[in-house]
């Protein structure tokens, strides 16, 4: 049974996509636009935006052995029980924004189908460890996964454990992500990842102008 949410003051928007698509650009762009007009913005992300997030981060992405799929969900859902209670909620109460690089939809796309975990149950584990949070607004930055390898392969020598999976696991992984989306359209906004980035930004800002009324 999933905790009932509490509503809170501030706004939790998340930015979600493939390796490769831009959510670490469009999140700082986005972070600098608020600021400049004057709203307190917390830029965070999953794993990795508490100290033990951080250690949880280095096991799930960098460890060299095996990690089992359902030990891998867990640990993801250890890291959002805490990063939420600590960092999240403190700030939305607070009135502030928080914008987050992945939050559930992560799971459920890259553990949920990419390790073909089951989309529900790992929605269900996500949900109660964030005590049934959910964004305002989710940006899916969407890109062929094809794309995404070749922006990867010019960036970096060096991937994590999700990011060198093979083109098959990042094909369900984008599947997932655009039926989540197809599923909750008032949640989401799917951008193409492939446009120009200042023409992505600008529909963001659209979108978020819109939720902040």
């Amino acid at each position: 049974m999933t905790d009932a949410p509490d509503r809170a003051s501030g706004l939790f928007i998340t930015f979600e996509g493939g390796d490769g698509s831009g959510k670490s650009t469009q999140a700082e762009l986005l972070t600098a636009w608020l600021g400049e007009r004057g709203r307190a913005v917390l830029r965070t992300r999953e794993p990795g935006g508490t100290d033990v997030g951080h250690e949880i981060r280095e096991i799930v992405l960098h460890h060299r052995g095996d990690i089992t799929p359902r030990a891998e969900a867990l640990l993801y859902a250890a890291d959002r029980a805490h990063h939420i209670a600590t960092v999240v909620r403190p700030a939305l109460d607070r009135g502030e924004v928080v914008i987050q690089d992945r939050y559930l939809d992560s799971s459920v796309a890259y553990q949920g189908t990419g390790r073909v975990l089951g989309a529900d149950e790992v929605r269900k584990l996500s949900l109660w460890a964030a005590k049934g949070l959910l964004p305002d607004l989710t940006v899916l930055l969407d890109l062929d996964e094809v794309v995404a390898r070749g922006r990867l392969n010019a960036a970096r020598t060096r991937y994590d454990r999700l990011e060198a999976e093979k083109g098959e696991f990042h094909a369900r992984v984008r599947a997932a992500y655009l039926e989540l989306a197809a599923a909750e359209p008032g949640r989401f906004l799917v951008v193409d990842a492939a446009a120009p980035v200042e023409q992505i930004a600008e529909r963001i800002r659209t979108r978020v102008t819109a939720v902040l009324g």
